[in-house]
């Protein structure tokens, strides 16, 4: 028998009987209609080198039509909708080039174990999500990045289309990054407790052919659709997958013209195991395979060494850098020395979190203690943060063309920033003042394609308040149950007596 509670999980996550149960409606139309042009009036606009102040910037449909004085733009479209944008400033969306939605779940609790989670727990939390639990979970991962300034994400996982409806309803630009492996058990990120006990890999053609597959139906169901979405063959991880599978995710992005991604050097583990096996670190074991090159970007790299930096860099590969992730795993990626060889940077979340301001702010400190700079503290600056957020972003999705930067003729993907905010002012310079003291809330509206999928600090296209509600439930449901089970230790630092 379903109970109320079934009930409104089902509402939510399908819209059934949604006209019939006041705030069960989760996905409502788009605010702006498809050819209409709105105005942003009186307002400062941000490229990653100038920053324009008191403009307009217009919008036509999807497109950016015009950005110069507000009275001309305003005779020129005399029937727009006007957003009066005095004190505000116009941002580039943010691009998130890795990120794992559902794992949102583990939040609390992830982020404090090590890479792999070194807490071994009697029940996985994921284990008590049903399919529809698990959707929800993306969705609410998806929504903290829109508040955040996001509007497109790569959602790096496997069976993306379970899922798929839901996290294209928000709004948002997406590239379902569907993932591949064929190593045969045990699989996952090499940890040092597996290395230990791992045997040769062994691959198994049937992994590889469902792998590829399941792209493929992706592919076929959801590359283009919306005007947003985009399908791009992953491998999983350098461990887990054969060159004969890395030569199939290849081939099938270079047939399509698609980007194709890879979690790569992301523990000493895993160069470890690499080179045990293979007798080569992880990245030669790619270049060996003839997955680099300009259309690849690689999740993480934080354990590269000087050999494995030339061939990314030699190859223009693209590097996704998730810096607060980094660090809670307790390291900073040698980002200066990929710069230097020629390697575009993007940036990313991971797990858990999908704040990209953070990201931006993380990265920048993290970057400038790696660099160790005669005068620290100087590069990179701010402007070169927003740079990777955005222009490096749109480079790894494969969009460089449309989306990245706020320029006639480009997408109008775009995000409104309050710059009236006491933490905001004064300033000098709003980029240096938003990415070393901003806060997501500082994002006012949120624009993809055109449409207003946030305005005025209110989520359009779902029912904000109720995924909260559900999502709380499902958490306290499921951790109570975990916490049952077994108990999970803090390992706190020994305090002095």
């Amino acid at each position: 028998m379903r109970t109320p509670f079934d009930l409104s999980r089902r509402q939510l996550l399908t819209g059934a009987g949604a006209a019939a149960t006041a705030g069960a409606l989760l996905f409502q139309q788009a605010e702006a209609a498809p050819g209409k042009t709105i105005v942003f009036t009186h307002t400062s606009v941000v490229t990653v080198d100038t920053v324009r102040d008191d403009v307009a910037l217009a919008v036509n449909g999807n497109t950016i039509a015009a950005i110069g004085p507000t009275d001309p733009i305003l005779q020129q479209y005399p029937g727009a909708d006007i957003y009066d944008a005095r004190g505000k400033a116009l941002f580039p969306g943010l691009i998130n080039c890795h990120a794992h939605l559902a794992a949102t779940i583990a939040r609390g609790f992830n982020e404090d174990y090590g890479f792999p989670n070194s807490m071994r727990l009697a029940i996985q939390p994921t284990s008590l999500l049903s399919k529809e639990e698990n959707t929800l979970m993306a969705v609410v991962g998806a929504l903290e990045g829109m508040r955040c300034g996001t509007t497109t994400m790569v959602e790096d996982a496997g069976n993306i289309a379970g899922p798929a409806a839901e996290l294209a309803k928000t709004g948002l630009r997406w590239v379902f990054a569907e993932t591949a492996a064929d190593k045969e058990a045990p699989a996952g990120a090499m940890s040092p407790e597996l290395l230990a006990q791992s045997p040769a890999p062994k691959f198994s053609a049937k992994l590889r052919d469902e792998g590829m597959q399941r792209i493929n139906d992706l592919f076929s169901a959801w590359h283009g659709k919306m005007g947003r979405i985009s399908v791009f063959p992953s491998a999983s991880l350098t461990e887990s997958c054969s060159p004969e599978l890395l030569h199939a995710v290849r081939d099938f992005a270079d047939k399509n013209g698609l980007g194709y991604t890879i979690h790569l050097a992301q523990s000493q583990a895993e160069c470890a195991y690499m080179l045990k096996f293979h007798g080569m670190r992880p990245t030669a074991y790619l270049d060996k395979a003839g997955f680099l090159g300009p259309r690849f970007f690689a999740g993480h790299c934080r354990y590269v060494d000087e050999s494995e930096i030339e061939l990314l860099g030699r190859s223009h590969s693209i590097i996704s850098h998730q810096a607060p992730m980094a660090g809670n795993r307790g390291v900073i990626p040698p980002i200066p020395a990929l710069r230097a060889a020629g390697c575009t940077i993007a940036n990313g979340t991971d797990n858990n979190t999908n704040d990209l301001l953070e990201t931006m702010r993380v990265a920048l400190i993290t970057e400038r203690i790696r660099r160790n700079d005669p005068r620290p503290g100087l590069q990179p600056q701010p402007e070169d943060m927003l740079a990777d957020a955005t222009l490096g972003g749109s480079q790894a999705v494969n969009q460089s063309k449309t989306i990245g930067s706020l320029e006639v003729g480009k997408k109008a993907d775009i995000i409104v920033l309050d710059t009236q905010r006491i933490h905001l002012v004064p300033h000098l310079r709003i980029v240096s003042a938003w990415i070393h003291n901003g806060q997501p809330s500082d994002v006012e509206s949120v624009m993809v394609d055109g449409d207003f999928v946030m305005r005025d600090r209110k989520i359009l296209t779902v029912d904000e308040t109720a995924i909260i509600k559900e999502a709380d439930a499902i958490g306290k449901r499921v951790w109570s149950k975990v916490q049952a089970a077994g108990a999970i230790p803090v390992p706190r630092l020994p305090r002095p007596a």
